[in-house]
């Protein structure tokens, strides 16, 4: 479940906020999103889950409905979903076991839909031509996402070392880890205005620090006020699809877990124990 982890919600720090609860909740609940702000009924988002479940979830209450994310079918250490936040939760399989999912996303009003034992959506999100922000299998978990029972680890990006964010995430009860980072130079953002358009590099140039963009400057850019959101979301989306990290190689993990000390509860996200084999070594798609 990708997300934003230096944004707030009800007043507090979003990180906080889920150390508190225990648990994560939908946009029906805390009425944040990193896409749609359409978690009411008769919008958008009502009436996908309406379509989708049959009418299931129609009078339910706020926390009974499912929570979103992807499945991570092409092992990526940046989660399975960037479009929508820069660090993630992973789930365990027990969690997993109670998803159902569709491709392409639920916005599409998509035909095509899976459970955990019988799930052909992969091959199809594998052939298929969608930009890579886009080209996820959507995941929908049923019944409480509990922070101490089923996620794994949160995986945070580099440019929150040090930072609020990184003190905020040690009260949750579930791992750390980090991967490898978004970075973006004004440079090269400088290249794709046909993405998201002139403006949004314009904007991304305007904040970027050192020429340079990362999530965190992105998000002190949000705090400011002085920016439309969802503005902002667009430069995320050019930071995302153009200054993803390479996936590590053997190589590089391998010199990582060389290194004498690794600081206080920092992991190498994707490669516990014997996952080690499975990383690869190409751009992430």
């Amino acid at each position: 479940m990708n997300l934003h982890p230096d944004r707030w919600t009800g007043g507090l720090p979003i990180l906080r906020r889920l150390a508190q609860d225990g648990v994560y909740s939908s946009q029906f609940v805390t009425g944040t999103s990193n896409g749609g702000l359409t978690a009411h009924p008769g919008g958008d988002r009502w009436r996908w889950e309406s379509r989708i479940f049959g009418g299931a979830y129609d009078d339910a209450a706020a926390h009974e409905r499912p929570v979103y994310g992807a499945l991570n079918f092409r092992h990526e250490h940046i989660g399975a979903a960037p479009r929508f936040g820069s660090s993630h939760f992973r789930l365990t399989a027990e969690a997993v076991a109670r998803a159902t999912f569709c491709y392409p996303d639920s916005s599409t009003e998509p035909s095509d839909f899976g459970v955990a034992t019988s799930c052909a959506l992969v091959e199809l999100a594998a052939a298929g031509k969608l930009d890579a922000l886009d080209g996820h299998v959507e995941a929908q978990i049923h019944g409480p996402v509990l922070l101490d029972r089923d996620v794994e680890a949160l995986v945070l990006d580099p440019s929150y070392h040090g930072t609020e964010v990184e003190a905020e995430a040690a009260r949750l009860p579930c791992p750390v880890e980090w991967h490898g980072g978004f970075r973006l130079t004004v440079e090269n953002l400088r290249r794709h205005p046909d993405f998201r358009g002139q403006e949004y590099v314009d904007l991304g140039a305007a904040i970027a620090v050192d020429g340079r963009l990362d999530p965190r400057i992105i998000g002190d850019a949000t705090r400011t006020g002085r920016y439309d959101a969802q503005a902002l979301k667009k430069v995320w989306h050019c930071l995302a699809r153009f200054g993803a990290p390479l996936r590590p190689s053997h190589r590089s993990v391998v010199a990582l877990l060389a290194v004498d000390e690794l600081p206080d509860g920092v992991h190498v996200a994707g490669v516990p124990g014997g996952l080690l084999d499975h990383v690869e070594e190409h751009p992430a798609q």
